[in-house]
């Protein structure tokens, strides 16, 4: 199929209202900018950068030529440039992406992915890490990533930041890398183009390869979407947010394709790849019509 690409595309044209509440909830949270100062401070990003140079293959046209095509057509497709670097690393049983760097990005894609997914289905595993760059969030997707370590610092010594993490700074910061994948899914869709593309991929991270994926399959998974997003998160118990968004090890696709639905249903999704009627996130907020006591109910994770 021939797809669309978006020049000038914006990542608020897609911004999915619950990450940009999680997010700046985080960004409220006391010594967020002092932590992202320290990563700094400690060379974190080089350190991660040369993870990927000294223990994966680097991917080009020449080694990966069909793995590397779909590299570049999602980033044309979302007018990311320049090509960040790509990078293949062994399996792991299930599909695995990564993107780490704010000033030099590098994607990495693990073996399982490169061989359970076609070639349509790499542009939506693509389009959710080339996301990061587009919506400006690759500094706290970072902090995402090295927090286990940072914590265990944290523990040891103050580092100048003392208990931020008992504070509630860790479980904002999982909190909006949840509700970033919102998003990130929706820039995948705006890559792949193709709400079947989409759903099957999703289905795969679940973990179910091709072979189960038959038709009867399928539309019990969509009619499973649909009925779990038939649910209103934002009434949902406070506890039970904190407790399912702060697990790293569940991938959540079926509220994920829920979400991702209910976007290419409103009729969101056509508006951004026919580039036309699109919000800012300031009018986006004045239409959701947050008030106080809402935005004070989303921040309930500063107070833990």
């Amino acid at each position: 199929m021939t797809r669309k690409i978006l020049t000038g595309l914006n990542s608020a044209a897609y911004e999915h209202p619950f990450d940009r509440k999680a997010l700046a909830s985080l960004q409220n949270m006391p010594g967020v900018s002092l932590l992202l100062k320290k990563i700094n401070e400690y060379g974190i990003e080089r350190l991660l950068r040369l993870q990927s140079l000294g223990s994966e293959i680097r991917i080009s046209s020449r080694n990966f030529p069909q793995l590397h095509q779909a590299f570049v057509e999602t980033c044309q497709i979302l007018d990311i440039a320049p090509l960040p670097e790509l990078y293949l690393f062994r399996g792991t049983g299930h599909i695995e992406t990564y993107i780490v760097g704010v000033e030099k990005p590098v994607v990495g894609i693990n073996l399982d992915a490169m061989e359970w997914l076609g070639a349509d289905e790499l542009l939506y595993v693509f389009g959710q890490e080339i996301d990061r760059i587009k919506s400006q969030q690759m500094v706290y997707h970072q902090m995402a990533i090295v927090m286990p370590t940072l914590k265990n610092l944290l523990n040891s010594t103050t580092l100048g930041v003392g208990g931020l993490v008992a504070g509630g700074m860790e479980r904002a910061l999982y909190n909006w890398r949840m509700m970033a994948r919102f998003t990130a899914d929706r820039a995948a869709m705006l890559a792949c183009q193709d709400i079947d593309v989409a759903t099957t991929t999703l289905m795969k991270l679940a973990g179910l390869p091709d072979e189960y994926l038959t038709t009867a399959v399928i539309e019990d998974f969509l009619a499973q979407a649909r009925e779990f997003a038939s649910n209103n998160f934002d009434s949902a118990d406070q506890l039970t947010k904190i407790l399912s968004h702060t697990e790293p090890g569940l991938s959540w696709v079926v509220m994920r394709a829920g979400e991702l639905l209910k976007w290419v249903d409103s009729g969101e999704y056509e508006n951004v790849i026919q580039q036309k009627n699109l919000e800012t996130p300031e009018e986006a907020q004045e239409k959701e019509g947050t008030t106080e006591e809402e935005k004070e109910g989303w921040n309930f994770l500063t107070s833990w």
